[in-house]
This record gives C-alpha cells, sequence and structure tokens, in this order.
C-alpha cells in the first residue's frame, strides 16, 4: 500500500536499492548539466513569483501557468538534489523536465490553490516566513540562496549535505544506505520544500513546525498501488557508459564555458580598457633604480614577446612605451645584440615582470656607459618625450631605459602596451568557438541521458 499525503505540499520518495558504492563520489560532475539549466530557471522562477505576486494582490489568484511553471522548477531541484548530495537516493539520472515524471524515485507536488488571501501575500513571504528561515539556514548552510522577493531556498551545504556525505561512506565502505539517515534527510527536504512554497506564495498554509521523516508523510490516507502493468516503466539507472559519457559532457562543457569567458574577456578588455590613442597599456609602475638604465629583452617573455613568433607579431602590432620622469628620460628599442653590447659591463637593472617588485629584477652591478644613449645609432626607435611606439617587428630586440644625459639614478613610471588591433576579433572566433563546443556538449548530454 502507499500513501497520498495530506496537504498543499507533498514531497515523497523511495529509496533504490543496489546503489553503487562509488557512483556518488562523481555526481557533482554527472549533475552539472542540470545545476546550468537551474541557475536558468531559478532566475525565471524569481520574476515569475514576483509577477505572481502582483496578481495575487488584484485578483486573489496565482495564476496557473505560472504556478505550473514554477512548481516544475521545484520538481527539477528536487530531482536533481534527490540524484546529488541533497540525498543520493537514487542513482537513476534526472530527466529534463519540468513534469511531475511519477516514475522517478523523487516526486513533488504543490495543489493549486483556488484563493489566496492579498494580506498574507504582503507578509508571510519575509515576516512570517522568518522563523523557518533561520532552520532552513541550518538545513541547507552557507550554500543557501535567498533571492528576490520573495526568497526561495536553492540548496547548497549544511546539515542536509552533511548526512547525505555519511550516507555516501556507508555505502562505499558497507554498500548500503542507513535507513535511519534516509528518514532523516528526507524529513529535511521536506521542510525545505514547505517553505519554498509557502515562500512562494503558492499556498497560504503555514509549514509545520515538525519533522515528518521517511519517504511517505504521516497521515496520509492510505490508496492501492497502482497494477504492475498500469505502472509506469521505469527509467534505467545511469550505467557505466553512460555515466563517463555524461562526465565527458560535463568536462566539455566546462571547457566551452571556459572558452567563451575568455572571449567575453577579450572583448571587454578591448572594448573599454584602452588609452585616448587606441592602446591597451599595463598599469604605470613607478621605478627607482641608483643604476644608469632598466633593460627588458625579448629573450624574456616574461616581458616582453619574442619577435620572431609571428602571431604574437600580427596581434600585437604596434608597441608603446610610457616613461614620465621630472627629469628628460630616454626611451629606446634596438637589436638585442647592439642593445646588449653597449649596456655590457654597465651598471643596470634587468627586468624579469612586469612590475615593480624587487623579485622581479636582477641588478648588474658595473661602471657608467661609453656614451648617452641619444648618442648610439643602433637604435630602431628612440624617444626623450616620455613616449615610444615601435612596430614590432623579427628578431629579438631590446627595450632600454636611461636618463637621456646617460647619468646614474633613473626615478620614473613605466607603462607598456600595444595596439593590439584583433583583440575583439579573436575574443569573438573564441566565443563563437565555445558556443560550438557547447553544441557538442549538449549532444553528448543528450546521448548520455536519453531514454533506450
Amino acid at each position: 500500500m502507499s500513501t497520498a499525503p495530506a496537504g498543499p505540499v507533498r514531497v515523497r520518495a523511495r529509496l533504490d536499492p543496489g546503489l553503487s558504492r562509488w557512483l556518488w563520489l562523481f555526481k557533482v560532475i554527472l549533475a552539472i548539466p542540470h545545476y546550468v539549466v537551474l541557475v536558468f530557471l531559478w532566475a525565471a522562477f524569481v520574476v515569475l513569483t514576483v509577477a505572481a505576486f502582483f496578481a495575487i494582490l488584484f485578483t486573489e489568484r496565482y495564476p496557473r501557468s505560472i504556478f505550473e511553471f514554477n512548481v516544475g522548477v521545484m520538481r527539477w531541484s528536487w530531482r536533481v538534489a534527490y540524484y546529488s548530495y541533497g540525498a543520493l537516493g537514487t542513482d537513476r539520472y534526472p530527466p529534463f523536465s519540468l513534469g511531475a515524471e511519477p516514475d522517478y524515485p523523487a516526486t513533488l507536488d504543490v495543489e493549486y490553490p483556488e484563493q489566496l488571501s492579498r494580506g498574507l501575500a504582503l507578509v508571510k513571504w519575509w515576516l512570517l516566513a522568518l522563523p523557518h528561515y533561520l532552520v532552513v539556514g541550518i538545513l541547507v548552510g552557507s550554500g543557501v540562496w535567498l533571492a528576490g522577493e520573495p526568497w526561495t531556498p536553492v540548496w547548497g551545504g549544511g546539515l542536509i549535505t552533511a548526512l547525505a556525505l555519511v550516507a555516501g561512506l556507508m555505502l562505499l565502505l558497507r554498500g548500503q544506505y542507513p535507513a535511519g539517515i534516509f528518514d532523516l534527510v528526507l524529513g529535511l527536504n521536506r521542510w525545505v520544500l514547505r517553505v519554498a512554497a509557502y515562500a512562494s506564495l503558492m499556498t497560504d498554509t503555514y509549514p509545520p513546525f515538525r519533522l515528518d521523516m521517511g519517504g511517505d508523510e504521516p497521515g496520509a490516507v492510505a490508496v492501492p498501488d497502482p497494477a504492475p502493468a498500469a505502472a509506469a516503466t521505469p527509467r534505467p539507472p545511469l550505467g557505466a557508459a553512460r555515466a563517463l559519457l555524461a562526465v565527458l559532457a560535463a568536462l566539455v562543457a566546462l571547457g566551452g564555458l571556459g572558452v567563451m569567458a575568455g572571449g567575453a574577456t577579450l572583448v571587454i578588455v578591448d572594448r573599454f580598457e584602452r588609452d585616448d590613442a587606441g592602446y591597451l597599456m599595463s598599469p604605470s609602475e613607478r621605478f627607482v633604480t641608483p643604476t644608469y638604465a632598466f633593460l627588458a629583452t625579448s629573450d624574456d617573455p616574461d616581458v616582453l614577446p619574442p619577435g620572431d613568433v609571428g602571431l604574437v607579431r600580427d596581434v600585437l602590432g604596434t608597441v608603446k612605451v610610457t616613461a614620465e620622469s621630472v627629469t628628460p628620460v630616454f626611451v629606446g628599442v634596438g637589436p638585442l645584440r647592439d642593445v646588449a653590447a653597449y649596456l655590457a659591463g654597465v651598471d643596470r637593472e634587468e627586468l624579469r615582470g612586469l612590475t615593480a617588485e624587487p623579485e622581479d629584477r636582477v641588478l648588474r652591478a658595473g661602471r657608467a656607459p661609453d656614451g648617452a644613449p641619444g648618442a648610439q645609432d643602433f637604435w630602431l626607435a628612440r624617444s626623450t618625450s616620455g613616449e615610444l611606439t615601435w612596430k614590432l617587428a623579427d628578431g629579438d630586440y631590446a627595450i632600454a631605459v636611461m636618463n637621456a644625459d646617460g647619468s646614474a639614478a633613473i626615478d620614473a613610471d613605466l607603462a607598456i602596451g600595444a595596439e593590439a588591433d584583433g583583440l575583439g576579433r579573436l575574443g569573438a572566433g573564441l566565443i563563437l568557438g565555445g558556443l560550438l563546443v557547447l553544441g557538442g556538449a549538449g549532444l553528448l548530454t543528450f546521448a548520455a541521458v536519453r531514454r533506450s
């Protein structure tokens, strides 16, 4: 005999026999496709609940279409929570569905209210439900999000997850899910879901302060189990091959999201981070040294891009160096061999990074240079106005910053950047590539979770 729970929120679940000892360890990855979808579903849930709030104020009714959608989101979330770390009560992969899915081991129904109180709608989601929020905060822990109006819980850490993980460890060690933990976990989840429905204005019935444990709620009227022939065909457990395919789909999806995020970052930088001349510049930092020169070379990729890499050259285009100082400063770029010969044995600091931190600088003790830097004829580009631009070319090169008269003790604010005209196009290409990768992940997910 099964039971039909009495009350507006009906939460039922059954513990599947023969749960895998190890599969629960990977459900944090297996459930990623559901988590991604649920982020958007809960965003829609909050917006539609606000719309339902105003509908209740004017009509005393919860719009039926919004009600069905929001209940569907709660059903979907409950199935994913039951499969993953809200219970670990089944190895059957949750369906991508807003429907009731009566054949799934975890079900949720909320009775549609024919009439709701305008006055309660104004206060129940924040004032009346506040005592329950304190309890729910303990049950779902720091992972609870109370978002929008009304506040709606989303599963996170806390007591429920801790108990589910204990059950998972017992599965791993003994191959059995403790019945006592199952009953308690179901009761705690039932409490959370009742509060979610009440705070989301789906019912005026105040959630009881009691722990109704077990798969069926107490106080229900017994009804016969359906005949075997009429029972819905159960969804088969997610086998090892499909589980691995789902893991692969999740990893591919994460890779696609990462590529899209990188592309979006490049587009944003290209659009909003350029200076007035259209260059992308590093932050200006103060460089102070008692020596005669700062030196940066293309054979140190942490400082300058290597000049013999065609793609880097084409992407960066024109390089720009700025130097601001109270005394005239010389900035020059030249062939690495010639610059190294000019500064050989000269007291200088070589940069190992684009920061003024001491650990990114190497001191080379020596003598004064032979002549002022502006008197040398090997420079490919030079400036004493504090700003140098140079079209990045093939070959090894170096950039030197010195006082214009060749004296020691440099004190200047330096920055380096590039034109990088193709950065926006590169970002757009990465976004498109990420979308294609997500499409492939969607096909893998469909292959993993589709019915036979």
